[in-house]
């Protein structure tokens, strides 16, 4: 007899159409009520033929709302998406139902619908266990596969999550799973921040006596972590399996789930190599409330499979940028300069890395391009002995200078995956990318490696120096890089070669991190072919050469040096504050090298000119032999170039345009800057050899249309195609496929427009083109204007209101109150400032300011410290004009 349900109330999202009830025998043959979400008839209203179906499976505590977002018009897909027997508002029968057996109740539901191909299933927590062995069981119809936190394997020797091992404690199992719902409520408070109220309510509202929350029990004693578990042939059964299912897969992670961790991510990788996937960073369990799933599955199928529900057996989005490019650079190893000058009698001696010192710390070092080729090639023995193969991620937390040097272009070598994320991240940036890099060794120094051990990260460890026996043991660290130096020195001298053939061009050579200004950082996967064809272009702009050498201001840079046959040296700073750098720090830097190319970020530029006066006559005659200066980051006003030229007269000083993804785009001098006179945003110049550059037009809302102009005065977003363009962005298809939604170009989120001689003007980030009712407006155009006004040092703009009718706001740095690193909430701009801010604005931007505020310092990206934070002086206004207290910036 079938046990009665309640009716399902009206939940936020759901149309009352989708709600359906079935009754089928499950698989002890009794009729059971389910209850499902079946978006059929929603798509019929609109007159959508469906392409498949999407067989969406719920986990534990949820039901069939969790996916409500998959019924939008650009997903032309039947959504199925089951209540559990036991959950939601299917039926309580009183079975306890086992792994297995709700695969097969599954199976029974579908053959009752006469669910036939194509079918894409959709599985989350222990729906995405339950749908992949459905998947298995009816692989005929299945074309697809969607996963999101789930885990479809636990091994036997690894301990269970820790909040599984408490849930599943004799006696509190069941007292906070069905006695009471604080299980349910536990999972509803990992999102942050906290869900809607009547978002929680609706997925409460199942689950209201203990007798409905019995399903829930049930989930949690199925869970088959030992070996005699019930449940655990099922589980090797459908682990095994999926590697064996060669259908388009997407898996769509929420990393802050404290349950399905990102172990359980590599292992679905590991199983399904082939797979697309996206990791949502700052979501939690719940990914479908925390992140647009929706919209990136919208997405991935439109990608994925044609207008049949077929898989696409063409996808050019995937083609790399790179490709498109006119003019390809000649593939050859990275660091084959080192060998080359090492092997040149006029070269080998001469110093490839300086590093700076202090006199008690053993005072300034010089390794020689035969020292450094002798270390690469070391090192790379040495790591192949070790087990380190081709790739292979290595995280690499290592100073700046020759360990680090020696070390990455070891891992170029043998093919290792270079995974370079700076300090200049920060803490909580530098464990995202080290954590979300799925990394498989790490070197670092100690400090590093006691931050990894505190804070988790994965990875074999080997450190640079080598440690006492406790200190290895308290860090988990297997051996040393002085170690393998000496372990692969020893085997080259016992004649044996380095016994690794060079990376194959197309072959992954390094993850680089963006500097996180637009969001968490993401990581560039760039090809061997990629970076080698960077190299070149960072060389050709800075016409780098043996004889001159490189500065690096900015301490990752100095890992350009050697790619390009250029002795390297980083000046005396924290490199996790670049913009602190100083005169005489620079000045000594140059010095060591003669008459280098010298490299800074772009917020050191001030705090040079304001240190200038500490330089002695040594400092001053060494800044005088810098033979060309370089900031990329962010455009450089002209003004600070003008400084500059009156410290280093001889250095040609250049602006560029360019990104992590594709370092150098543009680039122009000070007298093209001159030149080109004033106009809307910064000139970054024209494009450097091999890279071209169009504009993605824009409509009235700031959205792209589709159309690609390359004619001049026109505004949009920046579009770039060169060989060095990034090849993907790590384990984020979304992200990737939309700054790939221009086939052959990579959209940069940067906007701005050309002028007729063929110059670049950039004007800021797409995301913050200003849509106000009297048109679109760059934020640049507004942050120049107020600029203008002599008390303002620096200015953010801001927007309040729906897109087409925004409203501007001007959050300002004042000269007087300038503090950088402090937080503070920004106030009211004193009534005559106000007054001149809005007069600038208005008359040279042709922008009305709704309000004006000021503040110690603007938010800015950690990297740079350049980049304004335009999103968060949105928020902000937009919380300070409803009349709420906002955080601090």
């Amino acid at each position: 007899m079938v046990k009665s349900t309640p009716e399902v109330p009206d939940v936020p999202g759901v149309d009352p159409v989708l709600h359906r009830t079935e009754q089928v025998r499950d698989h002890t043959g009794e009729l059971r009520q389910w209850h499902l979400l079946d978006s059929g008839p929603w798509l019929a209203e609109r007159g959508i033929t469906p392409r498949g179906t999407l067989l969406a499976v719920h986990g534990n505590p949820t039901w069939s709302f969790l996916f409500r977002s998959l019924v939008r018009e650009d997903i032309p897909w039947r959504l199925i998406a089951v209540d559990q027997l036991e959950m939601g508002y299917s039926e309580r029968t009183g079975v306890t139902r086992r792994y297995q057996d709700r695969i097969t109740d599954l199976s029974l539901l579908t053959d009752a619908l006469s669910l036939h191909g194509p079918v894409v299933t959709v599985g989350h927590d222990w729906g995405g266990l339950i749908s992949t062995g459905w998947a298995l069981d009816n692989r005929h119809d299945v074309v697809g596969m969607i996963l999101t936190n789930t885990g479809v394997h636990q091994r036997i020797e690894e301990a269970l999550p820790k909040a599984l091992q408490l849930a599943t404690t004799p006696g509190f199992r069941t007292a906070s799973t069905s006695l009471t719902d604080a299980f349910l409520r536990t999972t509803l408070s990992l999102s942050k921040p906290s869900l809607p109220k009547e978002i929680q309510d609706a997925y409460l509202a199942p689950y209201r006596s203990r007798s409905r929350r019995r399903g829930i029990d049930q989930f949690v004693a199925d869970i088959p972590a030992a070996a005699d578990h019930p449940s655990r042939a099922t589980l090797d059964r459908v682990a095994e399996g999926l590697t064996h299912l060669q259908v388009p897969t997407l898996f769509a992670w929420g990393p802050r789930d404290i349950t399905f961790s990102d172990r359980f991510l590599r292992d679905l990788i590991q199983r399904v190599p082939h797979a697309d996937v996206h990791r949502f960073e700052g979501a939690s369990h719940l990914v479908w409330e925390d992140a647009d799933v929706a919209g990136l599955v919208a997405q991935w199928l439109e990608a994925t499979f044609s207008a049949a529900g077929t898989p696409r057996t063409e996808a050019p989005a995937r083609r790399p940028v790179s490709s498109y490019a006119a003019e390809q650079v000649p593939a050859a190893p990275i660091g084959e300069p080192i060998a080359r000058l090492a092997a040149d009698p006029i070269h080998a001696h001469r110093p490839a890395v300086v590093e700076l010192g202090a006199e008690e710390d053993g005072g300034t070092r010089e390794i020689s391009w035969s020292l450094l080729n002798r270390r690469v090639e070391d090192i790379a023995a040495g790591l192949l002995g070790h087990g380190v193969r081709p790739g292979d991620r290595v995280s690499l937390l290592i100073t700046p200078g020759a360990d680090l040097t020696g070390v990455l272009y070891a891992c170029f070598r043998i093919g290792a995956v270079a995974v370079v994320a700076d300090a200049g991240l920060g803490t909580q940036g530098l464990t995202r990318a080290v954590i979300g890099s799925h990394i498989d060794w790490l070197i670092g120094i100690p400090k590093a490696l006691v931050g990894a051990r505190a804070m988790g990260w994965p990875g074999r460890r080997i450190s640079v120096e080598q440690l006492p026996t406790v200190d290895r043991a308290a860090l988990g660290v297997e051996t040393s890089i002085a170690e393998l130096a000496r372990s692969g020195a020893l085997q080259r001298e016992l004649g044996a070669p380095l016994d690794v053939a060079h990376p194959d061009p197309d072959s992954d050579a390094a993850v680089l991190f963006t500097s996180g200004s637009t969001g968490p950082a993401k990581g560039a996967v760039m090809t061997h072919r990629q970076l080698s064809a960077m190299f070149a272009a960072v060389g050709d702009t800075l016409d780098l050469a043996p004889e001159r050498g490189l500065v690096a201001g900015f301490a990752t840079f100095a890992l350009l040096g050697p790619a390009l046959g250029a002795p390297t040296v980083v000046p005396d700073m924290d490199i996790t504050r670049p913009g602190e750098l100083t005169a005489p720090a620079l000045a000594a830097a140059i010095g060591a090298l003669g008459r280098p190319a010298v490299f800074t970020a772009p917020a050191a530029l001030r705090n040079i000119l304001d240190t200038a006066g500490e330089l002695d006559e040594a400092g001053r005659a060494a800044m005088a032999g810098a033979a060309s200066f370089f900031s990329a980051g962010a455009p450089i006003p002209s003004h600070l170039l003008q400084g500059l030229a009156e410290i280093m007269p001889a250095a040609k000083a250049l602006t560029p345009y360019g990104m992590t993804e594709c370092l150098a785009v543009a680039a122009i001098d000070l007298e093209g800057i001159e030149a080109a006179g004033p106009g809307s945003g910064v000139c970054v110049g024209t494009p450097v050899p091999r890279v071209q550059i169009a504009v993605a037009v824009m409509d009235e809302e700031g959205r792209t249309t589709g159309e690609i102009t390359e004619e001049a005065g026109v505004t949009g977003e920046i579009l770039v195609r060169a060989p060095h363009v990034r090849d993907r962005y790590l384990m984020l298809w979304g992200t990737t496929h939309t700054s790939m939604r221009f086939e052959g170009w990579h959209a940069t989120g940067d906007v701005g427009h050309l002028d007729t001689a063929g110059r670049l003007w950039v004007e800021g980030r797409a995301a913050h083109v200003l849509a106000t009712a009297d048109g679109l407006f760059t934020p640049v155009q507004v942050e120049e204007a107020a600029e203008a006004v002599p008390t303002v040092r620096r200015a953010g703009a801001a927007v309040v209101g729906p897109r087409g009718t925004q409203q501007v706001v001007v959050i300002l740095e004042t000269e007087d109150g300038h503090r950088p690193g402090k937080a503070a909430r920004p106030k009211p701009a004193a009534p005559s400032v106000s007054e001149a801010v809005r007069r600038a604005v208005r008359e040279r931007a042709g922008v009305e300011v709704v309000a004006v505020f000021e503040t110690r310092a603007l938010p800015t990206d950690i990297r740079h410290n350049s980049k304004i934070d335009r999103a968060a002086l949105s928020r902000w206004s937009e919380q300070t004009l409803r009349g709420e207290r906002a955080a601090a910036l």
